[in-house]
């Protein structure tokens, strides 16, 4: 018997037991679309994820101020980031403070959060101005009363998003003051619209996330607004070239160490690559998704003992079938085959399903998430693979079982 006889005999068992072959199959096929739907998900996140930081952030590097042996006198100045900006390989150069306070409109009152720093803060921040301008550098010089508005915070204060020109007032410290505003903005490394920062007001229990207003304004408007001389405690810089990141590093920490004369003080200031938390971001999201996969792939396991099940019934049925067909000449080696190559396209035929049920289940949460997700080759190889050796694995003993049946005790049977 050959290789297409074995499949026609397969297909025409399946068809003839088929609800009992379809729950048979239930296992194989929730298997691989929980498998292919998690690393679909799971990488098309991770690409998402990753590539928003890696846009702002692959050439940042972070140097810091160790706050447990320094005073604040000796944390990062104004003037040390001026001569920073100065450095051949520096591009731009910013703190990024973040205050929780309030905000208001004719129309509204809400819960605020502003984050400010020098005039680069729009790039180490990942700002993108929709209408109007970002703050310069004499606004920043000058502490002016001048603000940006995201978008969506426009819409929820004001009610529209054409409000450059409008004036909010902004509360912080039992303090408030009319700001004007400037620009209408959209965070993109805080997920669009600075999402990220309404989850956090809201999980601090500032109110309705979905009000909550972000806005950008000069450090020095902030500084002033606390009573600060203007320190801080890190920066977020970022170099002309990602290759000489260590040295950026190098080259700010040694020159905070100048300025402020206390290089005797180990750890004084130190210095983080964005491009290493991007590499331990991306491992942590990759190792996260093929555990969960694997998770998942257990029931595959329970599929192929379930196949393994059906297939012994199915030996246990044809017992006589067997014992002619061995009678007629057949060989050990054709009734074994007869039997794996029926584990093996019911295997295949559940892990097709499962296959096109996760591709479609993994772009419908794309499409909702607004995720590019793209599927690639090798997890669909993977998956038709893996559920074939399913059938292998689990077929072999009760294609062994059949095949080594003695004619005269199968034709006894009834």
């Amino acid at each position: 018997m050959n290789f297409k006889e074995n499949i026609s005999i397969a297909i025409y068992s399946i068809r003839t037991h088929l609800m009992r072959s379809l729950l048979t199959m239930l296992g194989v096929i929730i298997g691989v679309f929980s498998v292919i739907a998690i690393i679909t998900i799971g990488n098309g996140g991770r690409d998402y994820i990753v590539g928003l930081v890696r846009d702002i952030g692959q050439n940042m590097v972070t140097v810091t101020a160790n706050t447990t042996r320094l005073d604040p006198s000796q944390y990062i100045t104004r003037e040390d980031i001026e001569k920073i900006k100065r450095l051949d390989t520096v591009q731009y150069v910013s703190p990024q403070n973040v205050h929780m306070g309030g905000a208001s409109s004719p129309k509204r009152s809400s819960i605020a959060v502003m984050f400010s720093g020098t005039p680069d803060v729009r790039y180490t921040s990942g700002v993108e101005v929709l209408s109007g301008r970002f703050f310069n550098e004499d606004e920043y010089k000058s502490a002016a009363r001048v603000c940006l508005i995201a978008k969506l915070s426009a819409e929820a204060i004001f009610g529209r998003t054409n409000v450059v020109g409008e004036h909010i007032d902004f509360s912080l410290n039992g303090q408030t003051m009319r700001l004007r505003i400037i620009g209408v903005m959209d965070i993109n490394l805080l997920g669009g619209d600075g999402g990220s920062l309404s989850d956090l007001a809201g999980g601090l229990g500032y109110g309705d996330t979905g009000a909550t207003v972000i806005l950008a304004s000069p450090a020095t408007l902030i500084d002033m607004i606390n009573g600060s001389s203007g320190v801080y405690e890190s920066i977020n810089i970022i170099a002309t070239d990602d290759r000489e990141l260590d040295a950026v590093g190098n080259a700010v920490v040694n020159l905070l160490y100048t300025h402020h004369g206390n290089r005797g003080v180990p750890n004084a200031y130190y210095y983080a690559k964005m491009a290493t938390y991007i590499d331990i971001l991306d491992s942590i999201i990759r190792i996260l998704t093929l555990f969960i996969a694997g998770v998942s792939g257990i029931s595959l396991m329970v599929g192929g003992i379930g196949v393994m099940n059906i297939m012994l019934v199915s030996v246990t049925e044809r017992t006589r079938e067997i014992g002619i067909r061995k009678a007629l000449g057949a060989k050990t080696s054709a009734i074994l085959f007869q039997f794996l190559t029926e584990s093996v396209i019911l295997c295949m035929i559940g892990g097709c399903i499962g296959l096109i049920m996760g591709v479609v289940t993994a772009q419908a949460v794309g499409y909702i998430m607004k995720i590019p997700i793209a599927v690639q080759f090798t997890t669909l190889a993977i998956a038709i693979g893996f559920s074939s050796a399913i059938g292998i694995f689990f077929g072999i003993y009760p294609a062994r079982r059949a095949a080594k049946m003695l004619p005269i005790d199968a034709l006894r049977r009834d």
